[in-house]
């Protein structure tokens, strides 16, 4: 406990982050989560501690600027936080999307191969994307 205590101090110091007890804590959690959360999510995991919500949605943000943490919005207009660290580092990291329950999960990494001579959107070119399959989960279907 105490190796990934130190491990996740360093990696917010890396960032230039103040590696507070509840950023630590925060991370932590979400390096640990199977699929991505929600900031209520969160704090409700975190009910049992002592930093109120303020300061968890500041730590969401400001990791997530900082490049700990990858925000995205599912289609519902609610953002959803997970560690890009460990099993979700790369930036097109796809997810599926019940369109029943909502219910979310993570995909296996996908690799997008480019043609020479064919003229891709930037944001592809530059692994800045965000890639969503939607459908119906093996509970609903």
């Amino acid at each position: 406990m105490r190796q990934q205590t130190d491990e996740l101090r360093a990696l917010i110091r890396g960032v230039g982050l103040r590696a507070t007890p509840s950023r630590i804590a925060v991370l932590s959690l979400l390096r640990e989560a199977a699929q991505p959360m929600s900031h209520g999510e969160v704090a409700e995991h975190m009910a049992d501690e002592v930093w109120d919500r303020a300061t968890i949605y500041r730590n969401l943000i400001d990791m997530s600027d900082a490049g700990l943490l990858r925000r995205s919005d599912m289609g519902d207009h609610v953002w959803r936080f997970e560690a890009t660290t460990g099993n979700h580092n790369s930036k097109e990291h796809p997810h599926f999307v019940c369109t029943e329950c909502g219910t979310i999960e993570c995909l296996p990494e996908i690799e997008f191969k480019l043609q020479a001579r064919k003229r891709a959107p930037r944001a592809l070119r530059k692994r800045e994307i965000e890639v969503q399959v939607r459908g119906l989960c093996d509970n609903c279907y």
